[in-house]
């Protein structure tokens, strides 16, 4: 397992109990490099969506204790925030709320020289995606061409 992934794993195990505790959904966290700083991450959602204070709850009961277990040795930022309206899809438990939605897919090599797909999710399971295209069109996705599948949203 690579730092990152051990990061991530600890942080999500002291994550649970305080999003259980507030009923909230923890959605995903990651520990990732952007612009020479390192970012640790937490997703966290509820019906009706998150606020701001909820974050902020969330943030300083995990902040404590993050210093306490101090297991992550560079500096980083802590951010707590919601999934925002494109919601990536990476647990089953994430397709599985998500069947008869409509999502899009990026997949990392072309399929009949398209990257990008957006579709009803129909079923998923370890190996394939399945989306329904607008023209009614079954489409089946390989789990390990895909780039990011997320919640499509409309303006």
């Amino acid at each position: 397992m690579s730092k990152r992934e051990t990061y991530e794993q600890k942080t999500e195990e002291l994550l649970v109990p305080i999003v259980t505790e507030y009923q909230f959904e923890l959605v995903d966290v990651e520990y990732v490099k952007e612009g020479g700083n390192w970012y640790l991450r937490a997703y966290i959602d509820k019906p009706g969506g998150i606020t701001v204070d909820d974050c902020e709850v969330v943030s300083r009961r995990l902040s404590d204790l993050l210093d306490e277990k101090d297991f992550i040795e560079e500096a980083y930022i802590l951010e707590v925030s919601s999934p925002g309206l494109g919601r990536p899809l990476k647990k089953d438990k994430d397709f599985a709320r998500s069947i008869g939605e409509e999502v899009e897919i990026r997949t990392y090599r072309a399929i009949d020289h398209e990257k990008e797909f957006t579709g009803v999710l129909k079923s998923f399971d370890k190996d394939v995606i399945v989306i329904e295209l607008e023209d009614n069109e079954i489409r089946n996705f390989a789990r390990d061409n895909i780039a990011l599948v997320r919640l499509a949203f409309d303006f």
